[in-house]
């Protein structure tokens, strides 16, 4: 049993023309053997771009990539589904499978776009890929708890991933809310913005920061001020 943190100020950084790029785990020229990845969680970035700026086309795949935005919105183009413009209150979906391209680009005239984005491994290799993105809005709030938003088990999830054991949760928190984490084994706790109370296994989180809890059921947390946090969690390692 185990509650790990991972301060944001610790994480891996990446920095190009008009982008940031914050790592959680090993990513490129920056690696590290003891830290490459949680339960199928092999990448959570925290990218930061200006208007105009990103990502051009490039290749993936096997990989289940899903996007939350927080500010700002990214135009995205890929070799499956429509072009899209994903902005805050949306999650986004890309199954890579066999192979595809994409680009992700921050719109021009939206301000800074901040957005978080997960690789996980799939169940399976080779599938077909596919495209996906859903409006979440006010199904987030505060005083609505942990809410399942990306799944490959949960049906009440708005997006499906094809990764059987993972479920992404969000959720927004007044300053003295507290909210119940998942009871599953692994789970990756993100506060997006905002910050965490002092609690029993861990000092007070900020922005950035990230709890790894490894079959510790039953916990809680409690915001310092308003929060958003972001939490996977997954039924096996």
């Amino acid at each position: 049993m185990s509650v790990e943190v991972r301060r944001g100020s610790v994480r891996f950084v990446t920095r190009g023309e008009g982008r940031t790029t914050r790592h959680s785990f090993s990513f490129g020229d920056h690696y590290d053997p003891e830290n490459v990845g949680f339960g199928p969680m092999v990448c959570h970035d925290d990218h930061l771009l200006g208007g105009g700026t990103g990502f051009p086309d490039h290749p993936h795949r096997d990989l289940e990539i899903v996007t939350w935005v927080l500010s700002g919105a990214v135009v995205h183009t890929a070799s499956v589904g429509p072009p899209s413009t994903v902005g805050a209150g949306q999650v986004q979906v890309l199954s890579a499978g066999s192979g595809i391209s994409h680009s992700e680009i921050a719109e021009p005239g939206a301000g800074a776009t901040r957005f978080i984005q997960t690789w996980v491994r799939p169940d399976e290799s080779g599938a077909a890929p596919s495209y996906a993105s859903a409006v979440v809005g006010d199904a987030v709030a505060a005083g609505g708890g942990l809410v399942p938003v990306v799944s490959g088990r949960d049906s009440a999830a708005v997006a499906r991933i094809g990764t059987a054991s993972a479920t992404l949760h969000a959720a927004v928190l007044d300053a003295g809310e507290s909210v119940s984490l998942p009871d599953d084994p692994l789970q990756h706790v993100f506060v997006a913005t905002g910050s965490l109370a002092r609690f029993s296994l861990a000092e007070p989180l900020s922005a950035g920061d990230a709890l790894r809890i490894s079959d510790r059921p039953g916990l809680s947390v409690t915001a310092a001020s308003p929060t958003q946090l972001l939490v996977w969690s997954f039924t096996t390692p």
